[in-house]
């Protein structure tokens, strides 16, 4: 059986939809990540949507938060394609699987901050705001579906695991068509609970950089149309494993992590010569771009172009998978004979010290349309997973 991704909705720190934030990628725009005093107990840089966001209709208010409105502006990308597979399957047979870290917690810091200053809680707070599932309950009740509805949260790989869940659900006959992909918008408890790991970078992000000392915490979201039908993209392959090795520190010698990779190419039938680029989890953290370069590098060698693109769109964590999953359709979907690759931005130097690896360029590129891409991500508790996608 195949399994296609039909079309892409997608919001993120480097712009409002698929053209914008391809241009922005392709040209190195960091623009997107700003200096921010609203989340931290000091000013640091994220990536935050600031667009205006479509309206939730009174009707769906318990489901009010930004979160939600980030996954109803993405859904409006797609929707034309959902309302073809919904007069084709019926109500029933679509599912939504939603990948998230932290839903609508923003809301609930905002209530209860009302709360301490009047000592009642706002009108317009319900717990379904911050509820892991409320994203897909709000998009299943918004569409009218019928099928099953869930969230997948397992940290920084929340919505890579989406992936295999949706492709279950199709496999099992459960669903003939899944919307699949994560949100995740930034809260106050992210940002204090990364500054408390020591993990939030003082300045821009730095992926794979001599002087990398964190992350840029960012907003994102990624909806895309799993199915059978016959689209742009097919999903080749998903590898998965776990590790356990340490609660926030990866395990020093990736062996999990090539595992991961190893059981994606197998899935597709491929070797590593195959795939064409890489889109790296990458997030300048010291201990992460070490155990990555060292675990891409036994498995793939350093010819093949690879890079982080959280550079340029920072670290959407649940989110994060999905996003650059969607970069990576984004650029097969691409009619590009040129075959243009995202470049590894991170403003310094890269570090010698890490293992070889062909880390992209401004302005590289394959001389060759892109046919096939596997995009990693890796979570707290040694939670990896690693996609395959390929031009159809």
């Amino acid at each position: 059986m195949k399994f296609y991704l039909n079309d892409l909705g997608v919001l993120s720190a480097a712009g409002d939809n698929r053209q914008q934030i391809l241009q922005r990628l392709y040209a190195g725009d960091r623009s997107g990540l700003k200096i921010n005093h609203r989340y931290g107990s000091q000013p640091v840089y994220v990536g935050e949507i600031q667009s205006e966001l479509p309206v939730i209709d009174e009707q769906f208010s318990v489901y009010q938060c930004k979160n939600n409105q980030l996954l109803l502006a993405a859904l409006e990308q797609i929707k034309g394609t959902v309302d073809l597979m919904v007069k084709r399957f019926g109500h029933r047979r679509i599912g939504v699987v939603i990948g998230t870290s932290t839903s609508g917690v923003r809301n609930t810091e905002l209530a209860l901050e009302a709360v301490a200053k009047t000592g009642v809680k706002p009108d317009y707070f319900h717990y379904k705001q911050q509820q892991l599932a409320g994203g897909a309950d709000f998009l299943a009740h918004y569409l009218g579906l019928k099928g099953p509805a869930y969230a997948v949260s397992t940290a920084c790989s929340s919505s890579g695991k989406a992936f295999a869940s949706a492709r279950r659900l199709i496999a099992l006959d459960l669903c003939d068509a899944v919307i699949v992909g994560g949100a995740d918008s930034l809260c106050r408890f992210t940002v204090h609970g990364f500054d408390a790991l020591e993990s939030v970078s003082a300045g821009l992000c730095k992926p794979f950089g001599i002087h990398r000392d964190g992350i840029n915490l960012s907003e994102a979201v990624a909806l895309f149309v799993m199915s059978k039908e016959p689209g742009p993209v097919e999903l080749q392959g998903i590898g998965a494993s776990s590790d356990a090795y340490h609660f926030s520190a990866p395990d020093p010698e990736g062996t999990a992590v090539i595992a991961a990779m190893q059981k994606s190419l197998d899935e597709a039938s491929k070797v590593a010569a195959d795939i064409d680029y890489i889109n790296l989890h990458g997030t300048a953290t010291p201990l992460n771009d070490m155990m990555e370069s060292k675990a891409v590098n036994q498995l793939f060698g350093d010819s093949i172009a690879v890079s982080s693109t959280k550079g340029l769109t920072g670290h959407a964590l649940g989110a994060a998978a999905a996003l650059e999953l969607g970069i990576c359709w984004m650029l097969l979907t691409e009619n590009d004979d040129r075959g243009r690759l995202i470049a590894n931005i991170n403003d310094d130097s890269s570090d010698t010290n890490l293992a070889s690896l062909n880390l992209v360029q401004q302005g590289q590129q394959l001389n060759r349309k892109i046919n096939h891409c596997q995009s990693n991500s890796f979570a707290f508790g040694g939670n990896n997973i690693s996609l395959l996608i390929a031009r159809n």
